[in-house]
C-alpha cells in the first residue's frame, strides 16, 4: 500500500511546513466540491498551539492572485488571496482538491497554467497531493506516470482510460507513494490529510486532531472504498463494544476466535461483519491497532523497544521491528528519532 515513508523530523519551534491549496479562478463556486476544498483548509489552516509550537502555513493559490470565482455565483462566495499559481513552487506540500466535473466527464481541458505550475512545484521538491478528482490534474501534469494512484471509484475508469500510464487502483482509500499521494473522494480525503499530519508531526498529534474532529484516528490507505451497507445497524452496535474491549487488551494475546466469542458470534460471522464494517480483516485490524499503539509509545515515552513490543502486543523486539518497518516504512528507532519533541521520560500508567 505505502512506499517508504519520508518523515519530516519535527522539533519544537519549527514550522510544520507550508501547504498550498490550488483554486482555479475560472471555476464558479457551484462547480466546486466545497467539501474537498474545506478539508485541507480545516486541517492545515487552524493553529493547534497546545499540540505543537507552530502549525502549518496554509496558502490558497488562485490562477490570478487576488481574485476568485466570478461575481454572481449562486453560493455567494468569493476568494481573495495574495497567492497565485506561481507560488506553488515555494510550498512544501501542494494539494489539488476536486477539479470541475466538466474536466472529468466532458474532457474539458484543465488550465495549462495550472499544469505548468504543478510540474514546477514537483520539480522544486514539493510533496504533491490530490483529493478525489484532483488526481486528473496530477495525471495531466505527468506526475502519476508509472505510479499507483486512486480517485473516487466513480471516476477511476475515466482516469485509467485517459491516462494509461497511471496504475489506477479503485479499491483503496488513498495511496502514499512517498512524494506523490492520491485519495478517493469525500471522507477519504480527510483520511489522507490526517495521514500527512501523522507523517509530519507524529501519531499523537494526528490522533488528537482526529479526536477533535470526531473522526477515526487512523484508517489505513489500503482499507477498501467499498463498505457493505447491507449489514444491519444493529450488527455495528454489537461490534463497537468488542472492538473497544480489544483496544484495552492489545498487550495480551488475542485471536479472531477470542473476539468472536466476546461478540457472541461464530468466527465466520464475525470475520464477515468486521470486514463489512471496517473494510479490513480482523487480523489486519488488530495489527493496525498494535502498530498505532507502538507509534504512540515510541513518541511519548523512552521505553525500550522490547517493552514497546510487549505493550503493543507485537511481541519481541525483532517482531516489532519486522511489522513496524513493513507498515510504517522505517524502523522503530528511526521513527522515534524523527520526533524529538516527544516527552522523553514519560511513562504510561501502570508501566
Amino acid at each position: 500500500m505505502t512506499a517508504v515513508t519520508k518523515f519530516l523530523p519535527y522539533a519544537p519551534g519549527m514550522n510544520a511546513g507550508s501547504v498550498a491549496v490550488v483554486v482555479t479562478q475560472d471555476v464558479d463556486v457551484p462547480s466546486w466540491d466545497l467539501y474537498e476544498l474545506s478539508i485541507p483548509c480545516t486541517l492545515f489552516g487552524k493553529p493547534q498551539p497546545d499540540l505543537v509550537d507552530t502549525w502549518y502555513d496554509l496558502r490558497l493559490c488562485a490562477d490570478e492572485a487576488g481574485t476568485g470565482p466570478r461575481d454572481g455565483s449562486p453560493a455567494g462566495l468569493s476568494l481573495r488571496t495574495p497567492y497565485g499559481l506561481d507560488d506553488l513552487a515555494d510550498a512544501d506540500t501542494v494539494i489539488v482538491p476536486s477539479v470541475p466535473d466538466a474536466c472529468v466527464e466532458d474532457g474539458m481541458p484543465l488550465p495549462p497554467k495550472l499544469i505548468s505550475a504543478l510540474r514546477r512545484a514537483h520539480e522544486a521538491g514539493a510533496r504533491m497531493v490530490s483529493l478525489c478528482t484532483g488526481a486528473f490534474a496530477l495525471a495531466e501534469a505527468g506526475l502519476l506516470d508509472g505510479r499507483r494512484a486512486t480517485a473516487h471509484w466513480m471516476h477511476t475508469a475515466q482516469l485509467a482510460e485517459r491516462y494509461p500510464k497511471v496504475r489506477v487502483d479503485d479499491s483503496v482509500l488513498y495511496v502514499d507513494d512517498g512524494d506523490v499521494l492520491t485519495s478517493a473522494g469525500l471522507t477519504a480525503g480527510l483520511d489522507l490529510c490526517l495521514h500527512l499530519v501523522r507523517r509530519d508531526l507524529g501519531s499523537h498529534v494526528a490522533n488528537q486532531l482526529a479526536r477533535r474532529m470526531v473522526v477515526p484516528a487512523h484508517r489505513p490507505g489500503g482499507q477498501a472504498q467499498f463498505i457493505d451497507l447491507s449489514v444491519p445497524t444493529a450488527d455495528d452496535e454489537g461490534l463497537g463494544p468488542v472492538l473497544e474491549w480489544a483496544l484495552q487488551r492489545l498487550d495480551q494475546p488475542l485471536t479472531v476466535d477470542d473476539l468472536a466469542r466476546r461478540a457472541a458470534m461464530s468466527p465466520r460471522t464475525f470475520y464477515r461483519r468486521i470486514q463489512a464494517a471496517t473494510g479490513t480483516t480482523p487480523v489486519q485490524w488488530l495489527l493496525n491497532q498494535r502498530i498505532g499503539r507502538a507509534q504512540g509509545l515510541l513518541e511519548a515515552t523512552d521505553l525500550p523497544v522490547e517493552r514497546v513490543g510487549e505493550l503493543s502486543g507485537l511481541g519481541t523486539a525483532n517482531n516489532l521491528r519486522h511489522h513496524f518497518t513493513r507498515h510504517v516504512g522505517v524502523s522503530p528507532t528511526e521513527y522515534r528519532r524523527a520526533f524529538p519533541g516527544a516527552a522523553p521520560h514519560s511513562r504510561p500508567s501502570g508501566v
